[in-house]
């Protein structure tokens, strides 16, 4: 069996999308030695994205053979594409962020990886022409993809609704988190990032780019109502709303208790997670929520929002709070506070939980799909 699969976001992205790319190249790699893996990018890697090729050698690069596709990449992997996979002798061409070339690839199965259709529950956070080509790219990819992988049940139910697809060609695959995560720091590793970053001695932790929908003022809001002694660690790229944050925390007098770290190396972390009291995490809507997943293999209390998907990765005991009540979050953040032993039984749980979210269950779920399709 061989496998193409879209690669752009290894390539160039190292968040969200480009992680779970990653994830699927290297637990593939690790796990299926009987199978060749061809990453098809408009681009050559660079920055992380070289280490992990050189790290994971079994993973065939190809880039635009063409002048005009080396000129026009974005049209290239649209329509361009096509050729090459086909050139290329593959299987199966898997787009693993919600996208299929346009033109049907001949002689290959495809499947589709769909995240979320955020860009539908949130319209003002998009641009006109950028709501509208996701929208034709995502109905495009999953009306004609032989297989669908959401990776969510709230998800699937997005594509379902909002693409009339059948649920029966949609499998939904929870990804896990990088495995930095699983493994404990040392107590000197800890202690190095600390100093690193002035982390303080007791804070409340919010990992996640500082945007709208990702709703980090509420935590600001309950951080008002919560032990003067406690701060709010904020890790995440800086946004026009963060401006809106920080304004409302200055207003209120916060802004001594709030630290905002912008530039934290991925291998920090798992340190970062482990030393918090709590992670707070109350987005408004998800694809799924790995930085739960993450905050559950560290060992920490987890608290999220209802409204989507977050209780598929935080979990049966971990808490979900109305994303507008910031009197109901300030009273889970001092109920943790003032009792530590509740904490500490939610985490043990949250572990457990999180260890159902195995890369061995990933790899036999996502090969599955695969072998059904070449089996038809």
């Amino acid at each position: 069996m061989k496998i193409g699969f879209d690669a752009k976001r290894v390539m160039l992205n190292f968040t969200g999308l480009g992680n779970y790319s990653r994830y699927v190249l290297e637990l593939l790699s690790e796990h299926e030695s009987g199978i060749g893996l061809v990453a098809f990018s408009p681009k050559k890697p660079k920055g992380r994205a070289v280490r992990f090729f050189e790290e994971n050698g079994r993973i065939a690069t190809r880039y635009p053979k063409s002048l005009a596709g080396r000129l026009l990449p974005s049209v290239w992997r649209s329509f361009g594409i096509a050729k090459d996979i086909e050139r290329e002798n593959v299987d199966i061409y898997h787009g693993l962020s919600g996208e299929l070339p346009f033109r049907k690839v001949k002689g290959v199965k495809t499947v589709v990886t769909v995240h979320d259709l955020i860009f539908r529950h949130c319209p003002e956070l998009y641009k006109p022409f950028d709501r509208f080509m996701y929208n034709l790219k995502f109905r495009r990819a999953c009306q004609r993809a032989d297989a669908v992988i959401a990776i969510s049940e709230f998800t699937k139910r997005d594509i379902v609704d909002c693409y009339h697809i059948d649920p029966a060609r949609i499998d939904v695959i929870y990804q896990g988190c990088d495995s930095s995560f699983c493994v404990k720091p040392s107590q000197e590793r800890l202690e190095e990032v600390k100093r690193k970053y002035s982390l303080p001695d007791r804070y409340i932790l919010n990992v996640g780019t500082v945007e709208e929908r990702k709703n980090v003022l509420l935590a600001v809001r309950a951080l008002e109502k919560t032990d003067s002694d406690v701060m709010l660690v904020i890790v995440g790229r800086h946004t026009p709303y963060a401006d809106t944050v920080f304004r409302y925390a200055r207003d209120k007098g916060l802004s001594d208790r709030i630290l905002h770290i912008t530039n934290a190396d991925f291998s920090d972390l798992p340190s970062i997670y482990r030393m918090a009291q709590i992670f707070v995490y109350p987005s408004r809507i998800e694809g799924f929520g790995i930085p739960l997943l993450e905050a559950l293999w560290s060992e920490v209390p987890v608290i999220g929002a209802t409204g989507s998907c977050l209780e598929e990765a935080g979990g049966p005991d971990s808490v979900y709070v109305n994303p507008d009540n910031a009197d109901e979050l300030a009273g889970w953040f001092n109920r943790l506070l003032d009792s530590p032993e509740i904490g500490k039984s939610m985490a043990e749980k949250g572990l457990e939980f999180a260890k159902s979210f195995s890369g061995e269950s990933f790899c036999v779920k996502t090969m599955a799909v695969y072998r059904k399709l070449l089996d038809e």
